[in-house]
């Protein structure tokens, strides 16, 4: 109840809306009572019953004994024939009437329905680009790819279509109800102890099935994760023969999900036939009972009351069945409700101060002031001191796992220090507005990440009405001009998931295009040419060269040729600064840069 509670909060923005779909449903449920109680007088008309039709049965000053009434002296005045005829046109005005008040609430509440699951959509997406790396690093990327799509569609499915049904149909018993209660309260207060019976009995059953959805849910999730790694690493299933070894994984996968869900849906299932067997319960009982009170002695009900009461009690059983098949369904998808709401309420951990300082250029420097940073209790980086001028190129070197990409990823607040401070132009970054900071940064790093999208696109990315000019200037500085003009379609080519149609060397050249178009006063090249061959490391080397002219970059290299010219070249080893100067600085002291200077020249001449 608590997490439905919690879902309806999401129906805030449009409680307008909603307001006016319950008035509708309450027109709606007055003109079906109102159209079924002319069955009384219909009746009586027919087989010539006579005398005050509703005193007895509604209450003397009842608006329905009134009404009865009026009838009985039109019938007086007018005759039975013309009374029939009023009735009958009173039937098809008032059902008339019910079913467009019953269309209009459907026509105002399926865009309340479709809009909560488009919102949920849209917060789904805002916190995942939101979310730090880290997230990412902890969670699997089907399981997220299942909430924000698959659960979502059945949030849609199982909470909003049902909602309808909860705005509905408990207005309809209540008038039912009541109408019902004036007739007879005797045999009313039978049926409210035979109604919560009902309800304990469906509730019994549907304790276990949001556990099984939420179970379901998570297997579902692995299955997306079993096929997204199987189409990133085909190349390794094919290459090891083990076509059979994944079809099989998959397989038992699919298998114990499918036998889950044969479950849930048997159990779903149940409540329509359920609900309908309990509600005949119910007419057997009504009939017994109120049977006894029109052949008793005093006779408490007239023949012609009575069927009017088993036909508005028959109305009742149909939105009971809806209800209780809501019940279910909600129950269903309140499970996959979970586990979005789960996703929205993740800790962003980076988070911008309200009066975040804005900013527009760079002017000075970057310090780190005893930074330490530590990744699920395990130290990255320690005691890291260091200054980075404007203007001046910085390099990062060591060993896999020595913690560059942590530094530079710092910079830009993918993630935040544990330990010191790092500063922008001598303000703490933590004090500076995210978006503002990141616009003066550019990225290249060695896993090229291209949109399946066009070239132009690609390389405008972000930025709306740039002119085709730009475009290509950049593509010319990062060498990616001639290649683009050889396509098919030029800078409008699609280019494939993950820019699959271009090598590593154009791939890389179209994100250094990016690059300069956005044409940041700071740059970070992260290992940009290590997975490229020779002939285009020395292409993008070149194109590298060019967009650092004039900028303040921080480079991080495996080969220490892209390196030799920094400005000062900082040594990491196991999250610290060993070593620090220039490339010939760093030759002379012996240390663990020569090594790996001396290595590298092993392996050229090798």
């Amino acid at each position: 109840m608590k997490d439905f509670i919690s879902f309806l909060k999401n129906l805030k923005p449009y409680r307008l809306n909603v307001a006016f779909n319950i008035l509708l449903n309450i027109l709606t449920a007055l003109f079906s009572v109102f159209s079924l109680v002319l069955i009384a007088p219909f009746l009586s008309i027919l087989f010539g019953l006579g005398g005050k039709l509703g005193q007895k049965s509604f209450g003397a000053d009842s608006l329905i004994s009134k009404l009865f009434d009026l009838f009985s002296e039109y019938i007086q005045l007018n005759g039975k024939s013309s009374a029939l005829v009023l009735i009958c046109s009173g039937v098809v005005i008032l059902f008339f009437l019910k079913n467009m008040f019953a269309y209009l609430s459907l026509f105002y509440m399926i865009p309340i329905r479709n809009r909560v699951v488009r919102d949920l959509r849209n917060k789904a997406y805002e916190k995942i680009v939101i979310l730090p790396l880290s997230y990412y690093s902890e969670h699997k990327k089907g399981d997220i790819l299942t909430r924000t799509i698959n659960d979502i569609q059945e949030i849609e499915f199982s909470i909003m279509r049902p909602i309808q049904s909860l705005l509905r149909d408990p207005i309809s018993i209540m008038f039912y109800l009541i109408v019902l209660m004036m007739i007879s309260y005797q045999l009313t207060l039978f049926v409210f102890v035979l109604l919560p019976l009902m309800g304990l009995i469906i509730s019994t059953i549907s304790k276990s099935l949001r556990r099984k959805s939420t179970k379901a849910r998570m297997m579902q999730s692995n299955m997306l994760t079993m096929i997204e790694e199987s189409i990133s690493g085909l190349k390794i299933i094919k290459a090891f023969n083990s076509i059979p070894f994944a079809e099989t994984k998959y397989q038992e996968e699919n298998e114990a999900y499918t036998k889950l869900n044969i479950k849930i849906y048997r159990k779903a299932d149940l409540s329509s036939p359920m609900s309908e067997f309990l509600g005949t319960i119910v007419m057997i009982g009504i009939l017994l009972f109120g049977g006894n009170l029109v052949l008793g002695a005093d006779a408490a009900l007239k023949p012609e009351i009575f069927i009017t009461y088993l036909v508005l009690f028959s109305q009742i059983i149909n939105p009971a069945k809806s209800i209780s098949t809501a019940f279910y369904n909600i129950r269903k998808g309140l499970a996959s409700y979970t586990r979005v709401e789960e996703l929205l309420n993740a800790q962003e951990v980076i988070i911008e101060k309200t009066d975040a300082l804005a900013i527009k250029s760079f002017e000075k420097e970057i310090c780190f002031h005893n930074v330490s940073f530590a990744y699920e209790d395990e130290l990255v980086l320690k005691d890291i001191q260091l200054t980075i001028p404007k203007g001046k190129t910085i390099a990062l070197v060591g060993s896999s796992g020595a913690g560059k990409s942590t530094l530079t990823d710092l910079i830009p607040r993918f993630y935040d220090v544990t330990a010191g401070q790092i500063t922008f132009d001598g303000i703490p970054i933590q004090d500076v507005n995210i978006d503002n900071l990141r616009e003066l940064i550019g990225l290249v790093s060695q896993e090229t990440f291209l949109f399946n999208d066009s070239i132009y696109n690609n390389i405008t990315f972000g930025k709306t009405n740039i002119p085709f000019e730009e475009v290509v200037k950049a593509a010319k500085i990062a060498n990616a001009h001639e290649f683009i003009e050889q396509m098919p379609n030029g800078y409008h080519t699609q280019i494939g998931d993950r820019g699959a149609q271009l090598s590593g060397g154009q791939r890389q050249r179209v994100s250094i295009a990016r690059a300069i178009l956005k044409n940041p006063p700071i740059l970070i090249l992260d290992e940009a040419t290590s997975s490229l061959d020779t002939e285009s490391e020395q292409i993008v080397s070149q194109a590298i060269a060019n967009i650092m002219l004039n900028r303040t970059s921080i480079v991080i290299a495996h080969r220490l040729s892209t390196i030799y010219h920094a400005d000062e070249i900082i040594v990491l080893d196991k999250g610290q600064i060993i070593e620090r100067g220039t490339h010939h600085e760093l030759l002379q002291q012996h240390g663990t840069y020569k090594k790996l200077y001396e290595l590298m020249l092993q392996l050229k001449t090798a």
